[in-house]
Formats: structure tokens, C-alpha cells, sequence
């Protein structure tokens, strides 16, 4: 088995914080989505930076990886550095015999490495076809943009599977020997809403808020997308409901999706009396009626 550097596979530091790994994979995957990337090698790559995320991107697997260590290169030949019982007695070399062992003995892989595999406990057996089981599975925006969801089933354990881009509510995904006694699983897909994105084909759709100042004026604002955070430059004299294209960055397909920011004016309130005086004083200073058109 050999030993992935799933740091080096996100090209972060291993001291990198849960945001800068969360970073990472999201514009690497984005960058390799198969749906995206055509190229040879780049669908291996996206299971590949998919796997480390989900390690490195749970606290509590992560800290399992990196007990590890940096010098592990085959599961089975492992040699524990001197005192290693000692400081990580979780990790004798019975532990290390195992994970070689269910790597040998794996007859299915999920979608993951046999490092991962043996690392967290996978490799599950296929037996013979029976019959069907169904069950459902919520999923939002977030999962579809990926195009990758992990998923636990009781009688297959967790596995990976794959989300198209113009999926939609009550479509059905199979997973074939994941149910009991070898049968396949069929998922009815619910979709739930999102508290900031919409989805309308493959497009997607965030309501921004800004300030009247910001509106008026133009500034430049931090907005989270599903691809990570960017800068949003916004035009002076802009008015709730302009809306702002970015190009290609919607959901995943033959055609790509894109982005549309919609904005949002907001009012600061007026709680005291000298945030009231100043809306007083705006009012004689623009002597402006919104409505005049509609008299």
C-alpha cells in the first residue's frame, strides 16, 4: 500500500487551517471536475483530491492520518520508529498488519485508494445480487456543484458517489451490491434548499446585500460562491435587482452554467436620534421620489 501525501495532492502546508484546506480542494476540484476537465488523467486526479478532502477536511481523521507520519510507504513493510508504541500506542503494529490485510482483502473498491481503504476501515465485499432496496437522499446545491457526495449506507458502509449536474427532485441513483445481501441500492434524490444559492437549470443565482453607500458609490466587496471567495467589483449607481454575470461558474456540463449575483440594497436602521437627524438631513439634501414615475 502506498502512502499518500494528501497534503501535497491539495498543495497545502500540514500546518494549513480547516478554511485553507476547505480552499484548496474547492478550486482544484472545480479545476479537475470531470464534467470540466476533459483532459487524460484529470478524472483520476478529481477522485484523488476528492480523497483528500475527506480526510483532511474531518478534524478527526486528519488527526488519525497525521499520527501516521510522513515515512509510512507500504502499509505492510512499515517499520514503527523507535518509541512509537509509546507516543501512539493507538498504533501498534498489529494496527498496521491490519490495514495490509483488508487491503489484500478487499474485493470492491468505493472509489477510494487502497491506502485510504486501509485506513479508515473500507474495502467492502460484493456478494451475490438480490434483490433491491431504496432509501433517500438529501442533497443540496453544494453537493451538485462538486459532483461528489459521500454517503453511509447500514449494510455497504460509506462510499462515494457521483451527482450529475441536472439531477433533480425524485430521480432515482443506483448503487449496485451496496444493499443487503449484495442487492442494489436505488437513492431518490431530495433536494434541499439553500439558505443563499438558487438553482434554476444550470445556472445558479445568490441574492447579495450591500449598503447604500456601496450601492451609490461602488466598492469593491468579498462574496462567498460555491468556488471559493471572490472580489466583486460593484459599478457606482447600481440599484437593488441589477444583476452581475459570472461567466462559466455556475453548475457543471456540455454547457456550463453561470453565476448571476443579484443585489440588494439594504437600509442601516434608525435607532438613535442622531442616525435619525441624518436620514432628515438626507431627505431635504436629495428631495428625490422614487415613486415619481408610477404618479
Amino acid at each position: 500500500m502506498e502512502y499518500k501525501d494528501y497534503y501535497k495532492i491539495l498543495g497545502v502546508e500540514r500546518t494549513a487551517d480547516q478554511d485553507s484546506i476547505k480552499q484548496a480542494f474547492r478550486r482544484l476540484a472545480a479545476k479537475y471536475h470531470p464534467d470540466r476537465n476533459q483532459a487524460k488523467g484529470a478524472e483520476d486526479r478529481f477522485k484523488e483530491i476528492n480523497e483528500a478532502n475527506e480526510v483532511l477536511g474531518d478534524a478527526t481523521k486528519r488527526a488519525r492520518y497525521d499520527q501516521l507520519g510522513a515515512e509510512w510507504r507500504a502499509g505492510q513493510n512499515f517499520k514503527p520508529p523507535p518509541g512509537w508504541g509509546k507516543t501512539s500506542p493507538q498504533f501498534d503494529s498489529s494496527f498496521f498488519e491490519g490495514i495490509a490485510r483488508r487491503g489484500a482483502n478487499a474485493q470492491q473498491s468505493s472509489g477510494f485508494s487502497d491506502f485510504f481503504e486501509g485506513l479508515f476501515g473500507g474495502g467492502f465485499r460484493r456478494a451475490s445480487t438480490g434483490t433491491t432496496s431504496s432509501s433517500t437522499l438529501q442533497i443540496d446545491v453544494e453537493d451538485i456543484y462538486r459532483g461528489l457526495k459521500t454517503v453511509t449506507l447500514p449494510a455497504g458502509g460509506s462510499v462515494q458517489i457521483r451527482i450529475p449536474p441536472d439531477i433533480s427532485d425524485d430521480k432515482r441513483i443506483r448503487i449496485p451490491g451496496k444493499g443487503p445481501h449484495g442487492s442494489d441500492v436505488y437513492l431518490m434524490v431530495k433536494i434541499k434548499e439553500h439558505p443563499h444559492y438558487r438553482r434554476e437549470g444550470s445556472n445558479i443565482y445568490l441574492d447579495l446585500p450591500i449598503t447604500p453607500w456601496e450601492a451609490a458609490l461602488g466598492e469593491t466587496v468579498t462574496v462567498k460562491t460555491l468556488a471559493g471567495k471572490i472580489s466583486l467589483k460593484i459599478p457606482p449607481g447600481s440599484q437593488s435587482g441589477r444583476k452581475m454575470r459570472m461567466k462559466g461558474r455556475g453548475l457543471a456540463g456540455q454547457e456550463p452554467g453561470d453565476l448571476y449575483i443579484v443585489l440588494h440594497v439594504h437600509t442601516p436602521p434608525a435607532d438613535t436620534a442622531e442616525q435619525k437627524e441624518y436620514y432628515a438631513r438626507m431627505k431635504a439634501l436629495f428631495a428625490w421620489n422614487p415613486r415619481q414615475h408610477m404618479i
